[in-house]
């Protein structure tokens, strides 16, 4: 499932060519990919007619546009689930295999003037959100002056790159927890925008175990592990975000490179890096972690005692 950088490359390619732009209309060609609308496939597409992108903006792994046009504020959000992807296309570009949302909008020289989603796997969909204040009253994430959030995000924390939060916000939310280090960094209410890479990845560069309970953590290796999860996500996106397959692209159907530059995630029974620079022998190693894996160096990320195998 794409994470925050991969997220935020689509959000910036969305910024770029349909942000200003008007719906002309919209052609919902599988009703399962607009489900989480509750108002059914006419009313999406009847209630997106005339609307204007204001603004396209990312939360974690959320994304939306706001919307110019509605008489109730509410946002157009769209989640790419495990093979979601929005790909701007000339209108006379073959559809593609898995399309199942089209929009098309105003013209603009010399940009392509649909906005269509397409979806494999069908895990992901678009749908309306009502816009509501956030909590802290701030703007609601990257791309956004607003201090309005679409309600199906309103739940979520402030993300890794969010400049309204910082290594105390992490700690505070941390030391709240009774859990292991890995899952709270993976609720989306800690802190959003973390998935399984990215997390094998910051914990590794932070020298610190998944498996560490929140409530042992001190605030020293929380500001080394708030620092590694803004430099690895920096990173990713600086590299377009990590693919593994065809099914990540960014608006233009072009992938993501930084799965090259991964020092722990996939790396199983490689040399530790790190270690090796230290002149010490040690090999990434594999554990199952909530139906999928977690991958670290047993050397330079100590495991608590009663884990210890």
């Amino acid at each position: 499932m794409p994470e925050l950088p991969e997220v935020e490359v689509v959000r910036v390619g969305l910024d770029k060519w349909v942000r200003t732009r008007t719906i002309h209309s919209a052609q919902v060609l599988d009703p399962r990919s607009v489900r989480r609308h509750i108002d059914g496939v006419d009313d999406f597409e009847n209630t997106l007619t005339g609307c204007t992108i204001a603004s396209v903006v990312r939360r974690g792994k959320f994304l939306w546009m706001d919307l110019e046009g509605l008489s109730v504020p509410a946002a157009l959000v769209a989640h790419l689930g495990m093979s979601g992807q929005l790909l701007v296309e000339e209108s006379d570009a073959p559809d593609e295999k898995h399309l199942k949302v089209r929009l098309s909008l105003s013209n603009k020289a010399n940009f392509p003037s649909e906005l269509r989603f397409v979806d494999q796997r069908i895990f992901g969909g678009m749908f309306l959100s009502p816009l509501v204040a956030t909590a802290d009253g701030l703007p609601a994430g990257a791309g956004s002056l607003n201090a309005s959030i679409p309600q199906a995000a309103a739940h979520i924390a402030r993300d890794v790159l969010d400049p309204h939060r910082g290594p105390e916000t992490l700690y505070t939310a941390l030391r709240k927890k009774t859990t292991e280090l890995k899952r709270a960094i993976l609720d989306q209410g800690t802190i959003s925008g973390v998935g399984n890479i990215y997390a094998d990845e910051a914990l590794w560069q932070a020298g610190l175990s998944g498996l560490r309970n929140t409530a042992t953590i001190r605030r020293p290796e929380v500001q080394r592990l708030n620092g590694a999860l803004v430099d690895v996500m920096t990173r990713a996106l600086a590299a377009g975000g990590t693919s593994f397959d065809s099914l990540y692209v960014n608006v233009n159907g072009a992938s993501g490179y930084f799965a090259r530059s991964l020092n722990a995630y996939g790396r199983e029974g490689k040399p530790c890096m790190r270690c090796q620079e230290n002149g010490r022998e040690s090999l990434i190693r594999r554990d199952p972690f909530m139906g999928r894996s977690s991958y670290s160096c047993p050397v330079c990320q100590p495991r608590p005692r009663r884990t210890r195998r």
